[in-house]
């Protein structure tokens, strides 16, 4: 058999029968090389890497940040103002994306990106760079949500399980290590670098996003909820400045704080009654019926409460109790990274063989609550190696709640909220983080005000400046240093006993997380290590449907060759030989290219001597034109080519009856999806080591 692809070559989804539902390319285009596509991977995953890097590379930078521009009291919003904006505009940005292409929003978010760090690396004072860190984060927010888009358009199918799952694993790992780089720059160059540096990455990252992304529009015209997106954006803006301002700004009792509480229920019970009225709804009331949307996203909420909030004091408490540099302690918070890492993993492997879920998060709040409990007990007498365990223990629990979340959901709603219900999920992580650094920022500035008060009196001749700054601080004698150090440990002791309860709620309502049968296919997604970091998520329930189906493909194929199984499914009495060719004649037709023997030996690379015989067979037997110069379909080779849509289209249905619902329309909507993603793969072809197998 002929090492060669049977349908086209992976990289052949430029063309409008290639794009998801609703979306077209401006122009047809040749086929993109492999090397294109890697290109224009790594043009996405340089968006996200700093998208990503950008919600923690602070945390080690905060301490040496509030010396140079003071106002401790709001040090929690350089991170709060990023998280929040980002969350809003993962909502907007799928949308939009599809309104007017999602090269120029990728392209338009990295400006913005730019714009906010060059602001942000110039700030003078602790107003400028939180509104230049809400500037990041809306830049931010559109990189996520289209780098994931933009996979979905240029990406093979068959070949997109891979990348996507590289593309989480670059998310999960910049969000953990970004503590440490913000230590190097911090120590070794300045904290502005930590903004610096994002701007010529992001320059190169728009340039080359001009030169090789397609330009992608939207078919059908997007209907966007703004009055939706911007009551929620109102109503957690008022929640979360209430949080923090009270006690810390102004007295809880105040007419500022009782107005911020009053303006975000308002806000959030409009924005109920505007969703349930909705055409296109950003959040779909209907998804909190279901027990398992609604107990995944209050448990999504916790994880993202926790964990941004501990990564964005612990370098703080490092510099301040154990006098550690900027830069090592980002490394000494490595060991919560690897508690995240490795229990996710292991989590993901046991879902995966087993399809048992449930105990995960239960388990997972439970070591939470205990490594948050542990850690408040810190303070400067507690060795590196107790401190590193408690780290570790912390960062397990993590990883035993945050991986299964997002595949739960996806396992129990219908077809038609595929979308919303994933990217619903991970938007609740994500206000979770904002909320989290929120209220860890407000539970530590009003204890540390009064507790370094105290500690100045106790250590005469230090002043203010000397205290807030870790550099000098350890530059003190021992004697001046040990009151001040005491009140640091106190106070971030605090922020961790206070949160305690947090988690154990999340332990309380893990339990209320019902068993459901997860469809094969997710199951088999379970095993990525990308999968595990809930990053922000497509709104299109098309994305979200081939990436199932991606994972069934490359399962099955890893097993034995698919080709076999496709041709009979059809009926068709091809061979695989011929079924390729007929294929290759049939996506340069699509595309408006000639199809020429000799362009199709020349783009696999393979000579002209082997492919002629075949393509001269498929003449012979009346399924191909040869007019001498260019191959064409002949009636009869364009039914072979529908038999062997059809045959992809039974394949899928025996492997996805499992996602099949008892409400006819959204097993009609399910049906069509499948259709167009069978004549997808028929377009993308087979990889030609499985046909070489035939």
């Amino acid at each position: 058999m002929l090492p060669c692809h049977w349908a086209s070559r992976p990289d052949s989804n430029t063309h409008t029968g290639a794009m998801p539902d609703g979306v077209a390319v401006d122009e047809p285009a040749a086929p993109m090389s492999k090397a294109k596509i890697n290109v224009i991977f790594a043009t996405v995953v340089l968006g996200m890497l700093m998208a990503a890097l950008d919600q923690t590379i602070v945390s080690a930078a905060l301490p040496s940040i509030v010396a140079d521009l003071g106002s401790a009291g709001h040090m929690a919003w350089v991170v709060t103002a990023y998280l929040l904006a980002e969350a809003v505009a993962t909502v907007l940005a799928g949308k939009l994306g599809d309104l007017f292409g999602r090269k120029l929003l990728f392209q338009l978010s990295g400006i913005i990106f730019i714009a906010g760090s060059a602001l942000a690396g110039v700030a003078n004072g602790m107003a400028m760079l939180i509104v230049a860190r809400g500037i990041q984060g809306i830049g931010a927010g559109g990189l996520m949500v289209t780098s994931m888009a933009l996979i979905a358009d240029t990406i093979p199918l068959r070949e997109r399980g891979k990348y996507q799952g590289a593309l989480g694993a670059v998310f999960g790992v910049t969000t953990v290590i970004g503590p440490t780089l913000g230590g190097l720059f911090t120590d070794h160059a300045s904290w502005r670098w930590c903004f610096y540096v994002n701007v010529p990455l992001a320059i190169l990252m728009v340039v080359m996003a001009a030169r090789t992304l397609p330009k992608v529009r939207s078919v059908v015209r997007p209907v966007i909820d703004y009055l939706g997106i911007g009551l929620i954006a109102v109503g957690v803006s008022a929640l979360i400045l209430a949080l923090e301002f009270g006690g810390n700004e102004y007295p809880w009792g105040s007419w500022q704080i009782v107005g911020l509480f009053l303006l975000a229920v308002v806000s959030i019970v409009a924005f109920v009654r505007v969703e349930n009225r909705a055409k296109e709804p950003m959040l779909p009331m209907r998804l909190f019926s279901s027990r398992v949307f609604t107990v995944s996203s209050v448990l999504s909420f916790i994880v993202g409460f926790a964990m941004l909030g501990s990564m964005t004091y612990l370098p703080a408490y490092l510099q301040y109790v154990d006098g550690e540099t900027a830069t090592l302690s980002g490394v000494r918070t490595l060991p919560l990274v690897v508690g995240l890492f490795v229990t996710s993993i292991v989590s993901g492997q046991v879902v995966g063989r087993t399809g048992q879920y449930r105990y995960f998060p239960i388990v997972g709040m439970a070591v939470m609550a205990v490594g948050l409990a542990l850690m408040s007990t810190m303070g400067a007498g507690t060795s590196v190696w107790l401190e590193s365990l408690y780290m570790l223990i912390l960062g397990a629990g993590l990883g035993l709640s945050m991986q299964v979340l997002t595949i739960v959901v996806q396992n129990t709603v219908p077809y038609a909220d595929l979308g919303t219900a994933t990217s619903g999920v991970t938007f609740f992580r994500t206000l979770g983080s904002a909320f989290g650094t929120a209220v860890f920022g407000t539970l530590y500035s009003n204890e540390s005000e009064k507790a370094l008060a105290e500690a100045l009196r106790e250590s005469p001749g230090v002043s203010p400046e000397a205290a807030a700054d870790p550099k000098l601080l350890r530059e003190l004698s021992p004697e001046q240093a040990a009151p001040l150090v005491d009140a640091y440990a106190n106070s971030i002791d605090h922020v961790f006993r206070w949160v305690v309860p947090v988690a154990l709620v999340g332990f309380v309502i893990a339990w209320f997380l019902p068993q459901v049968r997860l469809r094969d296919s997710a199951r088999h997604g379970a095993a990525d290590i990308g999968e595990g970091f809930s990053m922000p998520d497509s709104h299109d329930r098309v994305v979200q449907l081939e990436r199932a189906v991606a994972t069934t493909v490359r399962k099955a194929r890893a097993q034995k060759p698919i080709i076999p199984e496709l041709i009979a499914a059809s009926g068709s009495a091809l061979g695989p030989d011929a079924a390729w060719a007929l294929g290759q004649v049939y996506l340069h037709q699509k595309q408006g290219i000639p199809a020429k023997v000799h362009s199709i030996a020349y783009r696999h690379r393979l000579p002209v001597e082997v492919l002629s015989p075949i393509f001269r067979q498929c003449a012979e037997s009346g399924l191909l034109h040869d007019d001498g110069a260019t191959l064409t379909l002949t009636d009869r080779g364009s039914a072979e080519v529908d038999l062997l849509r059809t045959g992809w289209r039974r394949w899928l249905g025996d492997r996805l009856d499992d996602w099949n619902s008892d409400d006819p329309v959204d097993r009609a909507l399910l049906d069509e999806a499948l259709s167009n993603i069978a004549g997808k793969l028929l377009d993308q072809g087979a990889d030609s080591a499985e046909v070489s197998k035939v």
